[in-house]
């Protein structure tokens, strides 16, 4: 009879969670902070974010972090959790992340040719080990014969923030980055900026998944969240942001 009781005030509490804590990957933060707005117009659950490169956020998670959903950068890590068991299914796409070229230095114009003027010293990227849009950012030199002969110059972030902390701060002068960064409230019309030709890299599919923990610890506030990030009011400050909806 205990253990019955017991199982009952579980689920009950699974079920009427007051909060989540959500992974989300740094390139989303912007956006994030405008969906946790609308979400909360219709819902009392509040939603904690906890910000930084997925790459940093999966090892978190495989760690045994407490959090309920992850927002990644890329579908390589949520499957990786879910293959590990620590996501209840696969990843779904949220969204299609995109490139822009972004900088303060008023001496040069934002340019992939610019990027060997010799104004320019410093360029921030991502991380490629750790986080996605590094990995995308690199292809896109690649792509352009530059990867090698700016490798002096280039200076890693570890994850979009820092690398947007980088650029803003002048530490660089230029770099690779979201293009959410630039539409955001907080830095629109900071700087110049080119958005990157999508040809030149992978289309940046970002996935989400509910985790082991947001399943059986908030199983229904877990799927409420997840549902809106694919409703109409979430989409509409996806693309807001710049981002391509699947």
């Amino acid at each position: 009879m205990i253990k019955i009781v017991i199982s009952f005030l579980f689920i009950l509490s699974s079920m009427h969670a007051t909060s989540l804590k959500v992974a989300v990957s740094a390139n989303v933060r912007f956006a994030f902070d405008e969906i946790i707005q609308k979400y909360h117009e219709k819902n009392s659950i509040k939603i904690i974010p906890i910000i930084a490169s997925s790459g940093k956020l999966t090892a978190q998670i495989e760690h045994g972090a407490p959090f309920d959903l992850f927002l990644s950068a890329n579908m390589k890590y949520p499957n990786y959790l879910y293959e590990k068991k620590l996501a209840i299914s696969k990843p779904k796409i949220y969204a299609y992340g995109t490139l822009v070229l972004w900088g303060l230095n008023t001496k040069v114009e934002p340019s992939l040719e610019n990027l060997k003027n010799k104004n320019i010293k410093k360029i921030a990227i991502p991380n490629p080990k750790i986080a996605p849009y590094g990995v995308e950012a690199i292809k896109v030199l690649e792509k352009h014969g530059l990867k090698n002969k700016l490798q002096s110059k280039i200076v890693f972030g570890d994850s979009v923030s820092q690398t947007n902390q980088y650029i803003y701060s002048r530490a660089a002068d230029i770099g690779i980055t979201a293009k959410s960064v630039v539409l955001s409230p907080k830095m629109s019309n900071i700087g110049k900026y080119i958005e990157l030709d999508h040809k030149d890299y992978s289309p940046i599919k970002q996935g989400v998944v509910i985790l082991k923990y947001g399943k059986t610890n908030n199983t229904k506030a877990s799927q409420n969240f997840y549902d809106f990030l694919f409703s109409n009011d979430a989409k509409i400050i996806f693309k807001k942001y710049g981002y391509l909806i699947p």
